[in-house]
């Protein structure tokens, strides 16, 4: 059970006002001691006078006073938008250990209340995608279940007009004042970079300093150059023609996949066409993992490779359950959409536009004032001080880092938007997509590096060493076999056995030749298959990123089979020799099926 809210104390000055209301709740995820949980009690609608009551979800991890005064706090808030926070509170807690760590929950998030899910919307994509036929034309169904979700979000009195950027940005700035820091660091990650940006320029006395991670600029029209974005990743990869060519090849004829429905579990047929995979591999490409295999994943797809997509189709099931979707499309409608034409594209119509536009004409939400932000351009700003408190219409100092190979939030419009404003820097990371601190260890360091000293420009790590080398066309012999693998391991029962067959083997033959009883053709046969083992598991033990196994493996697999070749020709010579024993039949039958295991079907 967590401590009550007002047990949290925070550093507010003797004599200050009371801040917003907050309540005590117990933490309804896994938390470090120390941290406390409860809701800032804010208005649906702030816009409206005596709007019902919600409740936003926060933690705050209080950082040990053994010595000297605390540092600044920092704030922290999950993307999306629609993407849980508190999940992160102990990942956080170890990365900014001499701070206090306040994680935000955005209102209507999982963790506040109401919570605004929204099976039905995704019912109505799984079903989208059991047909062949590109989404644009089935958008009927779409909408029919995006407004019974509107209908029974309004039959629990939801007032979707509340849930927007500004509104989440004021839940920010009213538990400073609820909290009683008296100024503390926003940290943001790609869609929550807006609110924080918001929160900072309605609250410069209290904001020390703003970091943003996958920024996504105010003035950008995100569906609009979705296609265009991604067409650019795939440039920087070295494999836009081949991505061009996969587009057009599996839109003219869409491919067929097993999975998992994300909602019963049960098993499902989709089949997706070429724009149907670009979306995919668009999300795939916020994995820093699995950026390295997209080249050679690609190029297998141009070639007709179908089923090495199984891996991140799989995954995509997941995604779908990853967002409370009533929250991201109440901001989504408001703030995003009525700022994009949806005009058609040379580059694939991605999946994800197509959806939102549909369940945004559904939901007619009238679109939200633009407000200025602490990065807009043209705005008046000036320097904050060395220490960092902001005077009168300062701007605080600016953090924004970035993945080199990022679709959904480009490195390069953060960089265009960050450099016409003072005080703020920006940092690329190579080798990295969405969400830059998840995945680079350096990025961490650079940003706590920052909230120690803002003004500080030395850089403790190299942001231009990538996490991983990139695996190119022809780098890897394609298989889908090592993913079937980890789904169910039992096909690796006939590796075992002939590994374990060549061990006694050995040793048998071995022990034969020093009691000069023969044994020569039994001991080279069991050294052959111990020998392809060690060498394969020094082969495999050289890949630096795992993921790599779900689309192929080293080429050098393929030869180290010989080995079993050899051992297996050495076997049946031993068994079929006169007097042989009837046991001696059994390395050359695992011999034989393990050929069979390893050219027959995981090479395959």
């Amino acid at each position: 059970m967590a401590a009550p809210a007002s047990a949290v104390p925070g550093r507010r000055a003797a004599g200050a006002a009371q801040g917003p209301p907050v309540e005590e709740h117990p933490c309804p995820v896994a938390v470090p001691s120390g941290t406390t949980c409860g809701y800032l009690l804010a208005p649906e609608r702030r816009d409206v006078p005596n709007s019902r009551t919600i409740k936003v979800g926060y933690a705050v991890h209080r950082a040990s006073q053994a010595s000297g005064q605390a540092a600044d706090p920092v704030v922290y808030m999950s993307g999306g938008p629609g993407s849980a926070s508190l999940q992160l509170t102990g990942f956080l807690s170890q990365m900014f250990p001499g701070r206090d760590v306040v994680v935000l929950e955005q209102r209507g998030g999982r963790y506040s209340e109401p919570r605004l899910s929204c099976p039905e919307i995704v019912r109505g994509v799984v079903d989208t995608l059991r047909t062949p036929g590109p989404a644009s034309a089935e958008t009927a169904p779409l909408a029919r279940q995006a407004l019974a979700c509107q209908s029974r979000l309004e039959g629990e009195h939801v007032d979707l007009r509340g849930y927007r950027t500004a509104e989440i940005a004021a839940d920010v700035v009213d538990l400073r004042a609820a909290l009683g820091y008296p100024r503390w660091y926003l940290f943001g990650v790609s869609y929550s970079t807006r609110p924080m940006l918001l929160a900072a320029a309605r609250d410069p006395q209290g904001t020390r300093g703003v970091v943003l991670d996958s920024l996504l600029p105010a003035g950008s029209r995100w569906y609009d150059e979705a296609s265009a974005a991604l067409s650019g990743a795939m440039t920087k990869l070295g494999i836009a023609a081949r991505f061009d060519a996969m587009v057009k090849a599996l839109n003219a004829h869409p491919a067929t996949y097993e999975t998992r429905d994300p909602l019963t579990r049960k098993r499902l047929t989709v089949q997706l066409n070429g724009d149907d995979v670009a979306t995919i591999l668009g999300e795939a490409l916020h994995e820093t993992d699995v950026i390295p295999i997209v080249p050679a994943l690609v190029d297998g797809l141009a070639s007709g490779r179908t089923e090495l997509l199984q891996p991140l189709v799989d995954a995509a099931g997941d995604g779908l359950t990853s967002h409370e979707w009533g929250l991201y499309y109440a901001v989504q409608c408001q703030d995003e959409t009525p700022y994009n034409s949806f005009p058609g594209s040379r580059g694939p119509r991605l999946f994800t536009g197509v959806v939102d536009a549909a369940v945004c004409d559904a939901w007619d939400l009238p679109a939200a004032r633009a407000d200025a932000d602490l990065l807009t351009p043209g705005g008046s700003v000036t320097p904050a001080s060395a220490e960092g408190a902001s005077s009168e219409g300062a701007t605080p100092p600016v953090l924004v880092v970035g993945g080199q190979y990022d679709p959904t939030t480009p490195p390069e419009a953060a960089r265009q938007a960050v450099s016409a404003v003072p005080g703020a820097r920006f940092a690329e990371f190579a080798g990295v997509g969405h969400a830059v601190f998840l995945s680079s260890a350096c990025s961490r360091q650079m940003i706590a590096a920052f909230l120690d000293d803002p003004a500080a420009t030395a850089r403790a790590c190299d942001p231009g060493a990538a996490p991983y080398p990139v695996v190119r066309p022809g780098g890897l012999l394609l298989t889908s076999s090592v993913y079937r693998l980890s789904r169910s391991p039992i096909p690796l029962a006939v590796p075992a056995v002939f590994l374990l067959v060549s061990a006694v083997q050995l040793v048998a033959g071995l022990i034969s030749l020093v009691r000069r009883r023969g044994g020569g053709l039994s001991a080279l046969a069991g050294l052959a298959g111990v020998a392809l083992g060690a060498l394969s598991a020094l082969s495999l033990s050289a890949i630096k990123d795992w993921t790599t196994l779900a689309i192929g493996v080293p080429h050098a697999l393929a030869w180290y089979g010989l080995l079993a070749l050899v051992s297996t020709g050495l076997s049946i010579v031993e068994a079929f020799r006169l007097n042989a024993a009837a046991a001696r039949i059994v390395p050359a039958l695992a011999g034989l099926a393990f050929l069979a295991w390893l050219y027959g079907w995981l090479l395959s």
